[in-house]
């Protein structure tokens, strides 16, 4: 689980906001009490997989509505993690549960 450091050989480079960052540890932390070891690793994949797509086709994911330049994909309809393309890389905005309004 090297999500932090994401780097793609044939596509955009993965960077952390460090709002995104502590999102990302909170969610880690209550899924860690909360769900089983299954419960995680599925989680873990599907974040894998959703940074391998946004790495190879940045614009594949819907706009945000209030902000055109933020990109939105859900992970396991669960939590939403938000990015935008910046200096020719992916900047992870935000990842949080879906049951939360954004701030943004």
């Amino acid at each position: 689980m090297n999500w932090l450091e994401k780097s793609m050989k044939s596509g955009y480079k993965i960077n952390w906001s460090q709002h995104a960052i502590n999102e990302l540890d909170a969610i880690i932390e209550f899924l860690n009490i909360y769900w089983t070891e299954k419960e995680l690793n599925r989680f873990s994949n599907e974040l894998e997989k959703t940074l391998d797509i946004i790495s190879a086709n940045p614009f594949i994911f819907q706009e945000s509505q209030s902000q055109k330049e933020v990109r939105r994909a859900v992970i396991l309809s669960l939590n939403s993690l938000y990015y935008r393309i910046k200096n020719g890389s992916i900047e992870i905005i935000s990842i949080y549960a879906n049951r939360k309004k954004p701030k943004y």
